[in-house]
């Protein structure tokens, strides 16, 4: 198992790429939310040299589960120290996710960039939260 996908999100596992819902009791309120965190690569493969192509191979991904597309403009990703990525102009699609890439990179509508220097996920422990532009909790994952 690659301990870098490895995370509790929100009511689901995620076991290398492919998330195994939870049944049945303890699912959140979270859980239910159509957009939501489904899976973490917080320890990009190799040596962390700090250079931008491991930068951007740690990420976190987030998916529309619903069945329209949702605005995601001003909504905020971030870590357990308070390192925030806002969104900017966005729309996900149902059934589309976007990868948010720490390092620096030209955004798109599958990978968008924190634009940031140095690592975000802490390898051992950390906590990414999805916030709606209102500040309401959408998601989280922790490991």
């Amino acid at each position: 198992m690659n301990k870098s996908l490895y995370a509790r999100i929100s009511g689901a596992v995620a076991l290398g790429a492919v998330l195994s819902p939870a049944i049945g009791v303890g699912v959140s309120a979270e859980a239910a939310q159509p957009v939501r965190i489904s899976a973490v690569q917080y320890d990009s493969p190799g040596s962390d040299t700090g250079g931008n192509r491991s930068l951007n191979a740690e990420w976190v991904r987030i998916t529309n589960h619903g069945s329209r597309k949702r605005v995601l403009t001003d909504w905020t990703l971030r870590d357990a120290a308070d390192h925030v990525y806002r969104f900017g102009t966005f729309a996900l699609g149902p059934g589309q996710s976007v990868r948010v890439h720490t390092g620096s990179g030209r955004n798109t509508r599958t990978d968008r960039y924190w634009g940031s220097g140095w690592y975000i996920w802490n390898n051992d422990h950390d906590r990414a939260t999805l916030k709606n532009r209102r500040g309401i909790v959408v998601s989280r994952a922790s490991w």
